[in-house]
C-alpha cells in the first residue's frame, strides 16, 4: 500500500480558496499511489482561531468538499482530505473540527468529528463541539482509524480503533514547533502500543503567529520511522507492507496479553 502524506504550509497571505486550489493541484500529482492525507484545517490554520466561524462550512457541499472530492476522482485515490471547520445544522449550528475522506470516485465516505479539543480553556475547546463517535475506514488493502492532532495524547482512543479493526493509524494535525519532540514521541508510541502503522501529517509555515512543526512521519508496527519530512512543504511517499504488520502482531502477541478487565481485540 503506498500513501503520500502532503504536509502543505499554510500562509496567511495567501488565500483560503487559493490555497484548497494549490492542495488540489497536489492531490492530482500523486495519481496512482492508494492514499494520501492532508493535514489538520489547512484551509484556515489550525490556530487561526478568528477564522473559523467565517470559513465554516457544510458538510456536504461546501467549497473544501467541492475541491477535494474532485482531487480525489481525478486522481483515482483514497483521499483523507484532513480536516475542515464544519458548521454543524442551522445558520448558528455549531461548528466541529471534522475530517472528510472520499473514496477514488470522489465520493464522501467517512467523516471524523475530532473528539480531543485543544485550547483547555480557550480557541478550539471553548469554540468547538466535540466528536463522539470513533472511525475507522475500510479500504481495500487495510482499515484505518481515524484521530486528529490532540487526539495522540490520548492512548485509549487508539486501542478503540485497533479493536474495531484499524491497521493504519491516520493523524492529520497542526502541530506547534515547540512541541516537535512530542509529535515524533507520541506517533511513535502510538505505532508501538497498537502494532499499528502510522501516518501522522502536519502543516508547514506560520499562522497566528504559532509556528509549525512539519516533520510529518510514517512509523511501521515496530515503531521504526520510515519517513520524516522537514520543517517545510513537502510530499512525503512511502510503501507500506501489510504483510509486515499481521507478522508482527503474530510474532509478538502483545495485544492478546491485555488485562485490567478489558475485553480482547477483535479478531
Amino acid at each position: 500500500m503506498r500513501a503520500s502524506l502532503i504536509q502543505i504550509a499554510v500562509d496567511p497571505d495567501e488565500t483560503v480558496d487559493s490555497r484548497r486550489q494549490r492542495a488540489a493541484a497536489l492531490v492530482r500529482e500523486q495519481s496512482g499511489v492508494d492514499l494520501v492525507v492532508l493535514p489538520e484545517l489547512w484551509p484556515t490554520g489550525a490556530f487561526a482561531y478568528e477564522l473559523f466561524a467565517a470559513e465554516a462550512e457544510p458538510l456536504d457541499g461546501g467549497p473544501t468538499y467541492e475541491v477535494m472530492a474532485k482531487a480525489a476522482a481525478d486522481a483515482g485515490v483514497w483521499l483523507h482530505a484532513g480536516s475542515i471547520v464544519e458548521r454543524g445544522a442551522g445558520v448558528d449550528g455549531p461548528l466541529y473540527n471534522t475530517s472528510l475522506v472520499f473514496s477514488p470516485a470522489g465520493e464522501l465516505t467517512r467523516t471524523y468529528r475530532k473528539i480531543h479539543r485543544f485550547g483547555f480553556d480557550k480557541g478550539e475547546a471553548v469554540m468547538m463541539a466535540a466528536g463522539t463517535e470513533l472511525v475507522t475506514v475500510p479500504l481495500p488493502e487495510a482499515t484505518l482509524g481515524l484521530a486528529t492532532c490532540y487526539d495522540l495524547r490520548f492512548p485509549e482512543l487508539f486501542r478503540g480503533l485497533v479493536d474495531a479493526g484499524a491497521d493504519v493509524l491516520v493523524i492529520p494535525a497542526g502541530w506547534p514547533e515547540r512541541r516537535r519532540a512530542h509529535w515524533t514521541l507520541l506517533a511513535r508510541a502510538r505505532a508501538v502500543e497498537n502494532q499499528s502503522y502510522v501516518l501522522a501529517v502536519g502543516s508547514a509555515g506560520t499562522h497566528a503567529d504559532v509556528q509549525q512543526a512539519g516533520h510529518s512521519i510514517a512509523v511501521d508496527p515496530w515503531g521504526e520511522v520510515l519517513a520524516e519530512a522537514g520543517p517545510a512543504e513537502q510530499v512525503l511517499t512511502v510503501d507500506l507492507d501489510l504483510t509486515k504488520l499481521a507478522a508482527t502482531r503474530e510474532q509478538f502477541p502483545a495485544l492478546k496479553d491485555r488485562v485490567l478487565g478489558l475485553p480482547e481485540p477483535r479478531r
